[in-house]
């Protein structure tokens, strides 16, 4: 019993995929599956500085980089074909690549939208979609494979600032985890999501910078979410100890989602 209880955690042989891995939360979970003992690839735009990100993160563990767009249908094929070239299976899919915009109600443009519901909403169901050979592979069901979709906390309840698509897209993020999850159980495929609140991250930056001490103050434990937050979570979602979860949706946001 105590041996099971101590590998609750233990993601020894695991292949986890996180996308958006190349800074800020999918950084940290990227992170989080290595130090667990995951094979982690990241998938972002940019290659050099995902190159970069993966060979940081390569001291605690075999961390490979895959350069794409997953704006688009093209960019998410080339994901899968590539993933699939290296692997017969997924273990962990981590849906984190992500875009904010902001601008007033009136200001608000059709391509601010698009840009956003492409990679936010439209990106983690095809995602889903086409990794879902490699997630079968690896699912049974005494160790189902997992689907871990980053939403946030703006996605629970609207934000204090105007960012339309992404809180409608987060929300749509909830939702389709909830959806998957009911679609995949019986295919042995747990879907869950995490729905940050505010973390020092590049997403962040500009409005830390305006504003992050009234953050910090409305915030009902008055601080920022840590790398020890976001990496908690996830590697509970990814391993034994979240075994009969699936549908959940796990705020990661010093209670942000209470406040109205």
């Amino acid at each position: 019993m105590a041996d099971t209880l101590n590998s609750l955690f233990d993601l020894t042989g695991k292949v986890a995929l996180v996308t958006g891995g190349r800074a800020g939360l999918g950084r940290m979970i990227a992170m989080g599956l290595l130090a667990q003992g995951a094979r982690v690839y990241i998938a972002s735009r940019g290659a050099e500085g995902l190159q970069a990100t993966a060979g940081e993160l390569s001291q605690y563990g075999e961390c490979i980089a895959i350069p794409c767009d997953l704006s688009n249908m093209e960019g998410i094929d080339a994901l899968f074909a590539d993933v699939s070239a290296k692997e017969d299976h997924l273990d962990i899919l981590v849906n984190n690549a992500g875009l904010a915009t902001m601008s007033s109600l009136d200001e608000f443009t059709e391509e601010m939208w698009d840009g956003v519901m492409d990679i936010n909403a439209k990106g983690v169901f095809f995602t889903c979609q086409r990794m879902l050979p490699l997630l079968r592979a690896a699912a049974t069901p005494q160790s189902p494979a997992r689907i871990i979709n980053i939403a946030s906390a703006a996605g629970l309840n609207p934000p204090a600032f105007n960012a339309f698509s992404y809180a409608a897209s987060k929300a749509a993020c909830i939702m389709l985890t909830r959806h998957l999850a009911r679609d995949l159980a019986e295919q042995h495929i747990l879907v869950n999501a995490i729905a940050p609140g505010p973390f020092d991250t590049d997403m962040m930056a500009d409005r830390l910078a305006k504003a992050g001490d009234i953050i910090r103050d409305r915030n009902p434990l008055k601080r920022l979410g840590t790398m020890e937050d976001i990496v908690g979570c996830a590697q509970f979602l990814a391993g034994r100890g979240s075994a009969w979860t699936t549908g959940a949706v796990i705020p990661c946001d010093g209670g942000a989602s209470t406040v109205r």
